[in-house]
């Protein structure tokens, strides 16, 4: 359905005739026959013209942005979920308004912020509900309307006496799913030992899983919702050290985090085992360099820290590498 063009000068502010969005509201719903009577009855609007056909040349030259965009997914398995989030941020940002996603698996959520840095008008924040967060939730909108953090996710503590018979994280997500919610609602699982475990989840669904969570495989339980703040879970373990670059190319830093050369290295980019991202997670910006565990170098995750400038005018750059 095509949108209607409407004169800067003939209508000054569309925000200050509530009257004529309705009759905008009502306009795209009547027949064509219908459309063309009705608008005789506002005089604000003009005949419609050819003019009028502009946003769905808009529609379709998006559509063609967002197929050239999936030609750089590497990851061939998700490419459906990292369609459904760019058209989802290219539609939020010409509304100006903030869109959300449910929990996306690791692969989605890089794949998506890859793509989504390519959009000059689209900011993402991801947002799982700790810095370390596996499955996090995308906001996007553009820039002027995504100013803040949403409130976007919620943390809930499964309380029970888990001392005789402890729980694993197979048993608390099958008592979660068994409550009718779907996995996509549903972020990290982080187990407390004899005491439970922190789930975290949209905010919508937490008054109905207080009220229908009561046992976790045979242990009684019960579910409060608890501060983000009051989360307790194991930090990764890490090791930061420092290097000193000519440039801040990608490869020269990933050269140095990984250890491996920087031919191996192009080799590895061009095989689209290597990837980059950039990540907003609640007012931090995080630049991630993952290398996939295909062939024969193994996995890893590298954090770009502070970024010094040395007086011969180098680069002293902080990593920090996930083991």
């Amino acid at each position: 359905m095509c949108a209607i063009r409407i004169p800067a000068m003939a209508v000054p502010s569309l925000a200050s005739k509530p009257l004529l969005r309705r009759a905008l509201l009502l306009h795209s719903f009547l027949s064509p026959a219908s459309r063309f009577s009705s608008l005789r009855a506002f005089p604000y609007l003009p005949p419609l013209t050819s003019s009028g056909l502009g946003m769905c040349h808009l529609a379709q030259a998006i559509k063609g942005d967002t197929d050239n965009l999936l030609k750089g997914v590497a990851d061939k398995g998700v490419i459906e979920e990292v369609k459904h989030i760019l058209e989802m941020a290219k539609r939020a940002s010409l509304r100006r308004e903030v869109l959300h996603t449910d929990f996306l698996t690791p692969p989605v959520l890089k794949e998506s912020m890859l793509q989504l840095e390519k959009l000059a008008d689209v900011r993402a924040v991801a947002q799982g509900g700790y810095p370390e967060a596996e499955r996090c939730r995308l906001s996007v909108g553009h820039p002027e309307a995504l100013t803040n953090d949403p409130d976007i996710v919620a943390a809930l503590s499964i309380s029970g006496n888990f001392g005789f018979q402890t729980c694993s994280h197979g048993d608390v997500l099958g008592s979660v799913l068994g409550t009718g919610i779907v996995r996509d609602k549903l972020g990290d699982i982080m187990l407390q030992g004899e005491k439970g475990a922190h789930i975290l989840i949209v905010p919508e669904l937490v008054d109905f899983l207080t009220s229908s969570l009561d046992k976790v495989g045979n242990v009684p339980v019960t579910c409060k919702k608890i501060p983000l703040l009051a989360l307790e879970y194991e930090p990764p373990r890490t090791k930061t050290f420092k290097t000193v670059e000519a440039s801040l190319r990608i490869d020269s830093i990933a050269s140095a985090g990984f250890k491996i050369s920087r031919s191996k290295l192009v080799d590895l980019i061009r095989q689209a085992l290597f990837h980059f991202c950039t990540i907003c997670f609640v007012n931090s910006l995080f630049i991630y360099l993952f290398l996939s565990n295909e062939g024969s170098y193994g996995k890893g995750r590298l954090k770009i820290g502070e970024v010094k400038t040395t007086k011969k005018g180098k680069f002293a750059v902080e990593l920090i590498r996930y083991l």
